[in-house]
């Protein structure tokens, strides 16, 4: 190799350890400002800024040791989210709010959310349907036995929260029929019409993506997240009674448990 190119081929590889340095440093800040934004979102669904308002981004800095730079990258991500908002004189202000949904209990909308507001149910559609083979194997009903299937749009103090699938055997779903399920939990129904108590509940959470339907209804953005939580409930005698797929704005509502390491 020709001596000339030696110097070439040093500053080549000069520039590209500084561009490899450069990126590195971003992608730390980029890490660091999400675990800071996990931490602030935190606060926020707790409550821990009472008066709407969030420290100045230097006393946030101070708080967690970083830079003003992650600081604001953070901030932005919840910006980006929904939950914050920058008002001119003012600083970050909370701007939305998630309500809690517990995982310990096995308890309807309204009973899960009775501290925060009044639920109301709009049904959308509600008669008896053929079961498609997934549904009827889950509530033990023969393939193709009409079910009765419930659409709802229920609402938080007004603002919608999720559109809800409901399948339930008919010969507990026609005595549904003439029930007010706008200002009523479907569980407090059921156990009302067999006369037992629900047993128990197996549940799967996912995050989807919402579709034209689902998202124009629950007035979300096309694509946008959303929580959906499939679950099927049984009766105390371990009849399964109550098939459901439940898609939650994921802006509103956030999910928790306690779990215990048997």
């Amino acid at each position: 190799m020709p001596p000339t190119d030696r110097p070439r081929d040093h500053a080549g590889q000069g520039a590209a350890t500084t561009v490899a340095a450069h990126r590195a440093r971003r992608r730390l800040r980029a890490d660091r400002a999400r675990q800071l934004a996990d931490l602030l979102r935190r606060q926020l669904l707790t409550g821990a800024f009472q008066d709407g308002t969030l420290p100045h981004e230097s006393t946030l800095a101070t708080d967690y040791r970083a830079s003003r730079n992650t600081v604001r990258q953070a901030l932005d991500l919840l910006r980006a989210e929904g939950l914050v908002d920058r008002l001119p004189g003012v600083g970050t202000v909370v701007v939305a709010r998630k309500y809690p949904h517990g995982l310990d209990r096995l308890m309807g909308l309204a009973e899960t959310l009775r501290e925060h507001g009044r639920v109301t149910n709009e049904v959308r559609t509600m008669g008896p349907a053929p079961a498609p083979a997934p549904v009827a194997d889950r509530l033990r009903v023969p393939a193709g036995a009409d079910v009765l299937y419930i659409e709802r749009l229920r609402r938080l103090n007004g603002l919608p929260l999720s559109l809800d699938l409901t399948y339930i055997p008919l010969d507990i779903g026609t005595d549904l029929l003439g029930a007010d399920l706008e200002n009523t939990d479907v569980f407090r129904l059921l156990e009302a019409i067999t006369g037992q108590p629900l047993g128990h509940a197996e549940i799967t959470l996912e995050a989807v993506n919402a579709d034209a339907h689902s998202g124009a209804v629950l007035q979300a953005p096309r694509g946008s997240a959303v929580l959906m939580l499939e679950r099927l409930t049984h009766l105390a005698d371990g009849r399964p009674v109550d098939l459901e797929f439940i898609r939650f704005r994921g802006d509103r509502i956030t999910m928790s448990g306690l779990l215990h390491r048997s």
